[in-house]
């Protein structure tokens, strides 16, 4: 499991190293991570180092210093390397390294920045190291037009310029994932120690690009994960699996009540995500003229009749398809809620909900969804508002509701009322599609179905009872996302659809629960590119 933290929890973790001397010595780690990981960048690519030109942006604290002594690495491998000194002052120590080095200084207070800028975006590698974990805001004066300008310059470059940043985007928050224009995108984000919860949350996740965790030495001196993203190994062993013996109803019926005459594909998407999700029964209440239409699309679906209670099943799946129009759904959706079993609720049951649930209940709004359910529960947030702060409104409606909160979008955020967080992007745009959300909610709903009271597979992954259904959202999020990309993957990259998505889930299942755990469990985390 992949876990991130907030700048105070980094920072706490190296003040028992700091106290005992060890300061430079994580820089050094620190810089010697960074270095390496532009020269592995570089022969990925089919290039050299020698020759080759790095320009590093640097800030006056702990952060310039790292991307400095950086870049006296890479100076001793041959590279020409250029410092832009965006503050008054510049680490010492690594800026007398790095004039040993043979590199060349720029001061921003004595240069225009557009000159600066435009040396800068000539540069094979550009280093981001203005401001760190510590830094609150963005990037003021000078810098932001720096970094502006040299933003500007790249996005019309063509690609050439590789753009590395140091720890994390200047102008990204650490904690929250918010972001502070100016932002420089960056190609590969280096960070320290533990990955940031800002590089895991949008939007600052789309200025991260991969990230890469490099270990200095403070791991063990780390809390309890802020932020935590299950990785092809969790999955492996947290996908259910059925016993010898097993009959329909042992491997889980999930009830749906999906769908309208207005939306009667919703219903048939949610099913057939729910059957390539693993379930042994899938009972579907709804509108006889929808029934119907299950029938022919999804011919092992049980269509019933009558309420919610004379319908046995181990979890539930309500609101895809659905609107406040269609009052008998979503009387149906209320009970399913209250009769104390698992439930996925998606769009249209979201509106009919009591306020306050348990976390067994999972939402799954977008970031429109969740605004408007925010402003019932008295808040202010808008849509722009829950976009700009993704990983705070999914936590805050979590909190308000009691109940499991997950917000789709390109990172995936999965919040438990515990202030838990999981955060999973491993789809593709292509996901962006009419129907995809119901196949997801058919996959989660498929899940929490097969998840019964067995809370052992996830109590061994340190994973607390509660916090469970967090983890069986994320889950579910991760397999729909990989199905996606399966699916694209077989049309040569290309668009999918959302029935495309749900027709991958086995061989994705399959795939991911024949990977060789012992194999995954050699992987080092810590060293691994997150994405």
């Amino acid at each position: 499991m992949i876990s991130a933290y907030t700048g105070t929890q980094v920072r706490q973790a190296e003040e028992p190293l700091l106290a005992s001397g060890l300061g430079d010595v994580l820089m050094q780690r620190a810089a010697h991570g960074l270095a390496n990981a532009v020269i592995r960048e570089r022969r990925s690519r089919g290039l050299g180092t020698y020759g080759a030109s790095v320009s590093v942006l640097t800030g006056k604290g702990n952060n310039g210093g790292d991307g400095l002594y950086a870049a006296s690495f890479l100076a001793a491998r041959g590279m020409r390397t250029t410092a832009v000194l965006t503050g008054d002052t510049a680490h010492p120590q690594a800026l007398a390294a790095f004039e040993r080095a043979g590199g060349r200084v720029h001061r921003l207070d004595g240069t225009a920045p557009a000159a600066l800028a435009a040396e800068a975006a000539r540069a094979d590698v550009v280093i981001d190291a203005v401001l760190g974990t510590g830094a609150k805001g963005g990037l003021r004066g000078s810098a932001a037009v720096l970094v502006a300008a040299v933003a500007e310059l790249l996005a019309g470059s063509g690609g050439q310029t590789f753009v590395v940043a140091c720890d994390l985007p200047s102008g990204v928050d650490a904690d929250t994932g918010e972001v502070f224009e100016p932002v420089l995108p960056a190609d590969l984000t280096v960070t320290f120690g533990g990955a940031k919860n800002g590089l895991l949350a949008d939007p600052g996740a789309d200025y991260a690009g991969r990230v890469l965790v490099v270990p200095i030495g403070i791991e063990e001196h780390l809390p309890q994960p802020s932020v935590s993203r299950l990785d092809e190994a969790d999955l492996a062993r947290l996908l259910p699996h059925p016993a010898r013996r097993a009959h329909k109803y042992s491997r889980g019926v999930l009830g749906v009540v999906a769908g309208s005459v207005d939306y009667p594909g919703a219903a048939v998407l949610a099913c057939r995500g729910a059957l390539a999700a693993g379930v042994g029964m899938v009972r579907y209440l709804g509108p006889p003229q929808v029934a119907d239409l299950v029938r022919q699309a999804c011919p092992e679906v049980v269509c019933s009749t009558g309420s919610v209670a004379d319908n046995r099943v181990q979890a539930w799946l309500v609101g895809s398809g659905m609107g406040p129009e269609h009052h008998e759904q979503l009387q149906r959706a209320r009970d399913a809620v209250g009769s104390g079993l698992p439930v996925v609720a998606d769009a249209g049951a979201l509106p009919a909900l009591p306020e306050t649930l348990g976390p067994h209940v999972v939402l799954t709004p977008h970031t429109g969804e969740l605004a408007s359910l925010l402003q019932r529960l008295g808040r202010s947030e808008d849509r722009d508002a829950v976009e700009a702060g993704t990983l705070a409104a999914v936590r805050r409606a979590s909190e308000l509701t009691g109940g499991t909160v997950l917000l789709k979008g390109a990172t995936t955020l999965v919040a438990a009322p515990s202030g838990d967080v999981f955060s999973q992007a491993d789809g593709t745009p292509w996901l962006a599609t009419a129907g995809s959300g119901d196949v997801l909610a058919g996959v989660i709903g498929a899940l929490l179905a097969q998840a019964g009271n067995d809370v052992g597979r996830f109590s061994k992954e340190g994973v607390e009872p509660d916090v469970r259904w967090a983890a069986i959202a994320a889950l579910g999020a991760a397999l729909h996302g990989k199905a996606g990309r399966s699916a694209s993957d077989s049309n040569a990259g290309g668009p999918v659809t959302a029935g495309g998505i749900a027709d991958s889930l086995p061989q994705t299942w399959g795939k991911v629960s024949t990977l060789s755990n012992s194999g995954l469990r050699k992987r080092n985390s810590h060293t691994q590119p997150l994405r």
